[in-house]
């Protein structure tokens, strides 16, 4: 499951998030998404969790939580090939 993570401090980077949500059961990746021409956070994450249980257990615990002095929003990420479909 795609989990995004919204409002985080520009200080929050990869292995911050990483090690918060490993809390909760297997993390296959963590990124940050930077901004192209100054290289600074733009306060939002995807984390890559296999098991959707300890998923959707990392999004209840996490989201309107503290990390960095900010609070994060949490939740699945959208699936993007649904909302962009091409009719012919």
């Amino acid at each position: 499951m795609t989990i995004v993570v919204k409002k985080m401090s520009p200080e929050t980077n990869e292995f911050i998030i990483e090690s918060v949500f490993a809390n909760f059961g297997t993390v296959e990746s963590a990124r940050v998404i930077y901004d192209r021409h100054t290289n600074e956070s733009k306060g939002t994450a995807f984390i890559e969790m296999p098991n959707e249980e300890e998923a959707k257990k990392a999004i209840e615990a996490l989201n309107e939580s503290t990390l960095g002095g900010h609070v994060i929003e949490v939740s699945e990420a959208e699936d993007r090939s649904k909302k962009f479909k091409i009719r012919f």
